[in-house]
């Protein structure tokens, strides 16, 4: 199982917004700064991609689908980004091993396009993440997006979350979002099967988008968890008593997820208070790498077994 964006030849629930953007593109209106904002999960990337592939793939053999809104895995400009050699393509992420986009992504960035193109196609630019870029990222990152050079796109991803106005000012934001339906349809198609037969429903209430279910249904059969027969509270117990977020950033996120979903829907006056304690703390967990396990454990004994 691998849902990796740049490896998703399908395009599901997004194909209006898609649509969209082929037409500005078409009409030599399409702005050449982007920002999708929308919840994490739901397809900004893929879609992304996807728009990236139909631009480049023109004029080459294999290239997009408009009519099935698929990306043709024998197409060159397809395989050259899979093996990150895509002269037009440039993805700026956060490292795995990284808190935050650094400085010297960017600089890098900002090197590699002020390098002659090496071809007349246009240049892409996916920055993906775009609320963990550092200050410093930012302050780097300004002119560029306010003069960028001839014939360059920047995409920039955001998660539903604060950015610095400065550079969404810089940018036309596109609101990106799916019903309840076809979250639920797009998930039976990432995982070939019934969502309902895989995840008890009141988990389900707290974590829904395709993505984020879809790296769910992964974790809990590497570990043999029938999600069918288990709620929120007894699931984030056995994450923190096993301590699965230790081996894995996605177990962790996981747990960060679910956990501020389970403070939002149980929102009153006893949890009020609770809820801005635990999202302070969640916060300056994140930001300033403090000790997650006590956070947990925290989590666990005032949350969980309360």
């Amino acid at each position: 199982m691998n849902l990796n964006s740049y490896n998703q030849k399908n395009l599901y629930g997004l194909e209006n917004e898609f649509y969209d953007f082929v037409k500005l593109y078409n009409n030599k209106k399409l702005p050449n700064k982007i920002l999708l904002s929308g919840q994490k999960g739901i397809g900004k990337c893929t879609l992304s991609y996807h728009l990236i592939n139909f631009i480049l793939s023109k004029n080459e053999k294999f290239s997009y689908s408009l009519e099935n809104f698929t990306i043709n895995q024998e197409n060159k400009s397809f395989k050259l980004i899979q093996n990150g050699s895509n002269p037009n393509f440039n993805l700026i992420d956060v490292n795995t091993d990284k808190k935050k986009i650094d400085i010297d992504q960017i600089r890098n960035l900002i090197n590699n396009l002020n390098k002659s193109s090496l071809n007349s196609k246009p240049r892409f630019v996916l920055i993906d993440n775009i609320e963990y870029l550092n200050l410093n990222s930012i302050n780097a990152l300004l002119k560029t997006l306010e003069e960028p050079n001839e014939n360059i796109y920047f995409i920039l991803i955001n998660n539903n979350q604060r950015i610095n106005p400065t550079i969404s000012s810089r940018c036309l934001n596109f609101k990106i979002s799916l019903t309840n339906e076809k979250i639920l349809t797009i998930s039976n198609k990432l995982l070939n099967d019934n969502i309902y037969n895989l995840i008890n429903k009141d988990l389900l209430n707290y974590y829904f988008t395709p993505g984020k279910i879809y790296n769910l249904v992964k974790f809990s059969k590497e570990k043999e968890i029938d999600l069918s027969n288990i709620n929120i509270n007894s699931f984030l117990s056995l994450l923190i008593n096993k301590t699965y977020y230790k081996e894995d950033n996605n177990v962790k996120n996981i747990v960060y997820d679910l956990v501020e979903s389970f403070l939002l829907k149980k929102i009153s006056i006893i949890y009020s208070d609770l809820f801005s304690y635990f999202l302070k703390r969640i916060n300056d967990t994140k930001n300033f790498n403090l000790d997650e396990e006590s956070l947990f454990i925290e989590i666990k004994s005032k949350l969980l077994n309360g």
